[in-house]
């Protein structure tokens, strides 16, 4: 009679996918609560949605008409569009809302992000052991952003999951692997990346890893290759010829014009970013590098990254999430530490902190959560005017800029009856010379129209002398009015605005 195979160390099932599950399902469950995207987002899910629903006609792409600051590749876009094309063709043939292509979308680039992570994971396994596996899923599982973010179509998303994958190659030890999917990162994706790949290249070289002379033809073999793809997909979508990330980079760091949309302290991203993202595994992070050595030429590279982004006046979280799943690994390590020693005087209650700590780390992802889910309310108010007006006469919608960036895509627009205009720069009294039928926008009055109804959105977060201590305030941001010259409007039951 054959003898049972062993369970596999580190929890068989639970240490092959299950934690892959639990890390799925706190990232579908933020698509799904929060499915709507911001400006930051808006060129990717624009044309994600422009190659699902109008293939090649170029010539109705949203990014013709709304070109953006600065032009982005396609790529990413292609890359998540013929992923998830086959459950959107379902949902179409089904005459499904396009709202449920968005999430489709959004679940599909999380899973490519998730699968990168789980790469990192099993690296983190072989080198480092299950228990910080285990403890890497954990403090990834209670921190808000990384999950967060890993559904949402940006640069800084399509370029993490090359990150992770450099990682996992890191770890393993195929260190041309590593420069190569760096070099596409920041060659495709984020020029900024370049950032990263220097540190990184720069400890291969000082370790031997790499020699100098392997190192400069994977580069420049990988760069040329990359740069031609690049050039090739965006020229023709652009209708020009276009190097999207020299762009980018010639942009942001040459020009400096980034800083026009807001500056922070040198010290922002260790003071503020890093601790509100990674909370409790931000100083077990730091710890880690002092309690197991092996860390340390993995962690300096990428802490370097950081320390020369600090050098740009304009500073988003999102350009260092990269950064995060190695310092979690850290982190990791010095959770384990403290779980193998939490038998013995002195590391029992520093054990005990560090759980007090992880569940500090849950509530403050949960009110984060609660402020992100009503950070859309531009698009709760398109949702709630299609449930509002089920007629089948026509209806034009103007949508207003911050209405536009606060939630709509062309993911949230139906079909026939409604139409929409985005048209930008109208002056507020040229409105009741126009012929919209409805306006969404951040005025409480306009002339010619009757306010409807208004949704609010996160405005801050407020302690109280209760428990829960911490509370949201939220107010009025955007405004759903209806044309007073259409009777057909006015018979309807609204709210009515505050």
């Amino acid at each position: 009679m054959p003898r049972p195979k062993p369970a596999a160390a580190g929890g068989g099932w639970l240490s092959g996918w299950g934690w892959d599950l639990m890390l799925g399902s706190i990232a579908a469950f933020y698509a799904v609560m929060a499915p709507y995207t911001k400006v930051e987002e808006s060129f990717n899910v624009q044309a994600i949605h422009d190659i699902l629903y109008h293939t090649y006609h170029i010539e109705k792409y949203d990014h013709l008409e709304f070109p953006g600051v600065v032009p982005r590749t396609f790529i990413g876009a292609f890359v998540i569009s013929i992923l998830s094309s086959p459950t959107v063709f379902v949902l179409r043939l089904l005459r499904v809302p396009k709202f449920y292509s968005l999430l489709t979308v959004r679940l599909t680039l999380s899973c490519v992000t998730l699968m990168s992570l789980r790469l990192l994971r099993v690296q983190v396994k072989k080198k480092f052991g299950h228990q910080a596996e285990a403890f890497f899923v954990v403090l990834t599982a209670i921190q808000f952003h990384l999950l967060f973010y890993s559904s949402r179509p940006l640069p800084n998303i399509f370029a993490l999951a090359l990150v992770n994958l450099a990682y996992s190659f890191w770890f393993k030890g195929s260190y041309l692997c590593t420069l190569r999917a760096l070099i596409v990162a920041a060659v495709v994706f984020r020029c900024d990346m370049i950032l990263l790949l220097g540190p990184i290249g720069l400890a291969l070289l000082l370790s031997r890893s790499v020699s100098l002379l392997e190192a400069i033809k994977c580069c420049i073999s990988t760069t040329l290759v990359c740069i031609g793809f690049t050039v090739l997909i965006d020229s023709i979508m652009w209708r020009r010829i276009l190097w999207p990330e020299f762009q980018v980079l010639w942009f942001n760091s040459v020009l400096n014009q980034s800083s026009e949309w807001g500056t922070h302290s040198i010290h922002w991203y260790f003071t503020s970013a890093l601790p509100r993202s990674m909370i409790v595994a931000y100083p077990l992070c730091m710890v880690g590098a002092l309690l197991d050595r092996r860390i340390v030429p993995y962690m300096f590279p990428v802490f370097l990254f950081v320390v020369l982004y600090s050098k740009l006046p304009h500073k988003e979280l999102r350009f260092i999430i990269g950064s995060i799943p190695m310092f979690n690994v850290s982190a990791s390590l010095t959770a384990s530490r403290l779980y193998n020693n939490r038998k013995k005087a002195g590391w029992n209650l520093l054990f005990i902190l560090m759980l007090g700590a992880f569940l500090v780390s849950l509530g403050y992802s949960t009110v984060t959560f609660m402020a992100s889910y009503n950070n859309y309310p531009g698009g709760y108010a398109l949702k709630a005017l299609h449930e509002a007006d089920s007629s089948v006469k026509e209806k034009m919608v103007h949508i207003d800029a911050f209405t536009a960036m606060s939630g709509v895509s062309r993911f949230c627009e139906n079909e026939y009856p409604w139409r929409y205009s985005k048209e930008e720069e109208i002056p507020i009294e040229e409105f009741e010379k126009r012929n919209f039928t409805y306006l969404l926008n951040e005025h409480r009055s306009i002339g010619g129209y009757q306010c409807l109804f208004a949704v609010d959105g996160f405005s801050r977060v407020k302690l109280t002398p209760q428990i829960p201590p911490l509370s949201l305030v939220k107010e009025p941001k955007v405004f759903a009015h209806g044309n007073t010259r259409d009777p057909d409007i006015l018979s309807l039951s609204w709210p009515g605005c505050p």
